[in-house]
This record gives C-alpha cells, structure tokens and sequence, in this order.
C-alpha cells in the first residue's frame, strides 16, 4: 500500500531526504586503477619531481640540438680567439635606444709582447645584431648534415657566448655536444646494471644454496675495491683510439666500467624481495603448475620487484654521471675527438686558469644541474612507489 500525505490523500508522501547527500567521487574508487596509475598520479603530484623530469626532457632536447643551436661548429679552432672571453651581449642598438634584438660588439685581438698572451678589446662604437637562422659551419644534427644554426653573425663574424678554450673553439657548442655523452652514459650505464642486477640478484635469492654462497662472495669482492680507483683501472685497460677502436666503441666499454660495480647494490637488495617472494602462494601455485624456475623468475619475481628496479635505476644515474666526469676529467674516460662534461673540465685543473679564464668552469655547472634534476626525479619515484606515502 503506498503512502498518502494527510492534507491531499491524492497525493504521494514524499521520501524523507537523508541528513547528508553522498557525491560519487571517482579518485577514492582506487579499485579500479592500477598500480602503475597510482604511481603516476602520486608522481604527478609531486612539484620537485616535475621540475626534475620536465627539466631534464628540455637539456636532452637542448644537447642534441646543440650543433644547431650553437653557432659555432664545436671543433672549429679560431687562433685569434684562444681563450677568448664570453662576447658581451646588449639590448640596446647603436644610438643607445632600447631594441628588442640583441647585439653584440666587435672584438679586436692583440698579442701583448710582455706577456705573449693575447688581449681582448671590444669596441663600443661597432655593434653587431645578432641574427636568428644564419647560415655557417657545416654541422650534423641528429640523421641530417646542414649549415644553419638558430644564432650567429653576418658575414665572418662569430660570436662566443661562452668564450672560448685554449684551442680556440667554442665552449658554449662543446658544452652543448659533450652533453649528448655525458647525460647518455648514466642511462646506458644503468640500463646494464639493472640487468645484471635484476637477472642475477633475483637467482640469487630464488635459487639459495651454492649458487647464492657464490653471487653473495663475488658482490663482496667486487665491493672491497673502492669504486672510483676500480674505474678508473678499468678503463686503463682499454686501448687508445685508433681506426680499429673508434670513439663509439670506447663510449660503450666506458659504460660497461661504469656497470661492473654499480649492479651489486641493486642485485642484493633483489635478493632480499625475491627470498620473500619465494614462499608466496603465487610463486607456490606456479611452481605445483608446472612451471620452470626461469619463467617463475621472469614471469613473477622480477615484475613484483619492477617498482623497486626503476627507483634504484633512477637513483643510481646521476652516480653514473659523475663516475664518466671523474675519469674523463683524469685523462681515462671520453678522448679527443670525441667530448664530455668531464674532458672539458681537463682544462680547469690548475688554479691560476681557473682564475684567468673562469669560463672553463661552465661545464662542472652543466653537471650539477643534470645531477640535481636526475636526484628529484629519483626521490620523486621513490616517493610515488610507497603506497604508504600521501
């Protein structure tokens, strides 16, 4: 029997409304995300990580255009600009209004015959634009060889934005393809190190016995040596540039160095999740279908430990980075032709260059700033793979 109000028995009671109105929010129904969404929405949240990986998405676009954002070929040797000071850029055109395009003044040279070391004077009065899609050296960027770059000067005219060495070539182009080294060698490096770890860590600790006694014996020997005179060793090791041993073939065996130590840590702490792993029902149940050791390892253990990889893996490239600068720097890493952050910084190792020249010091600022980008972006993974964090 249905409900009549009293005063129009006609008419139907309305329903009592409830005290509260309950709103569907569809981010609390976590059921139906997975965890990797989880993982980037957590990540998303975090501004220092978003600063870090948007950051470090601009310098790898930056550094492998540098050719043709520089407006020098990176080992064009200009003699009468050997250590050559950054060329003063200026707003203002020649009747000292302000202009919305830069300008630049021209740079006469003159060798002191006291000193024998060469003498930079601008002159004021002659100011150069600075144009925007010039033509120039020949240069290759990226799979195309072309002579134009974003910036540069009318005629033959160059310009330094960051000075140059003490060979006469631009350092604002060398910093720029030295890059494409530096910051690719922390990834190579790491991309090897999580394999070796990842496969040998979890049998490690799936296997156990004799095969675990050996791993766990060869990680403490590996970790006895202290790690930057054990890469350095190494890369002593490695023969001189010569037509049958390219600058490509030295780049790669440089990241295998970098790996030979840097996978113990990771492999150790795979072991410990994977003898955890190893009494689960999952694991269990696999093992009573049928299943080889092999595929439990690739199919179960290692996906169960992906999030803890990709944390250890972000953490560990910036010690990548600065393992490839400390053994370029000593003369053991990246050679002539080829160029890195750390080879550039060679020629800041005496003081009173330094305190002549301080430009020669951008490229240890370059390494910084990678290095900090790549820690945010590893803390921040850390953080968006604890399902315990908010």
């Amino acid at each position: 029997m249905s409900e009549f109000n009293v005063t129009n028995p006609q008419t139907p009671a309305e329903p009592e409304k409830p005290a509260f109105e309950v709103f569907d929010d569809p981010v609390s129904d976590v059921g139906e995300l997975s965890q990797w969404q989880l993982m980037r929405i957590r990540y998303s949240k975090n501004k220092l990580a978003m600063i870090g990986l948007i950051g470090m998405a601009v310098i790898y676009v930056i550094v492998f255009l540098g050719e043709f954002i520089a407006p020098n070929w990176y080992r064009y040797q200009n003699r009468d600009y050997i250590y050559g000071p950054p060329t003063p850029i200026t707003f203002t055109d020649p009747e000292g209004n302000f202009s919305l395009r830069p300008y630049t003044y021209a740079t006469t040279t003159e060798l002191n015959p006291e000193t024998f070391k060469f003498e930079f004077t601008p002159d004021f009065d002659q100011k150069l634009p600075i144009r925007f899609f010039v033509r120039g050296d020949t240069v290759n960027v990226l799979w195309w060889q072309t002579d134009l770059h974003l910036i540069g000067l009318d005629g033959d005219q160059r310009i330094y934005v960051l000075g140059a060495d003490g060979l006469g070539r631009d350092m604002f182009a060398r910093i720029l393809v030295g890059g494409q080294i530096s910051s690719t060698v922390g990834l190579f490096g790491v991309a090897l190190s999580i394999v070796l770890g990842s496969v040998l860590g979890t049998a490690s600790g799936f296997f156990g016995g004799f095969i675990d006694d050996m791993m766990q014996r060869a990680i403490e020997v590996l970790g006895a040596f202290p790690q930057i005179p054990l890469w350095a060793a190494l890369a002593a090791a490695l023969p001189p540039i010569s037509q049958s041993f390219t600058v490509i073939h030295r780049y790669f065996l440089i990241t295998v160095v970098l790996s030979v130590v840097g996978w113990t840590g990771l492999a150790r702490q795979l072991r410990a999740k994977v003898m955890a792993y190893r009494n689960a029902d999952f694991s269990q149940a696999a093992l009573a279908a049928g299943s080889t050791d092999w595929r439990i390892i690739f199919t179960h253990m290692v996906p169960n430990g992906a999030s803890h990889i990709i944390v250890i893996g972000a953490l560990s490239i910036p010690g990548m980075i600065l393992g490839e600068t400390a053994l370029s720097f000593l003369g053991l890493g990246i050679l002539p032709p080829a160029v890195s952050w750390g080879s550039l910084l060679t020629d800041a190792q005496q003081v009173r260059v330094v305190v002549q020249h301080p430009w020669l010091l951008i490229p240890a600022l370059a390494v910084v700033i990678t290095v900090l980008l790549f820690s945010l972006i590893g803390d921040g993974l850390r953080d968006a793979v604890d399902p315990y964090s908010i």
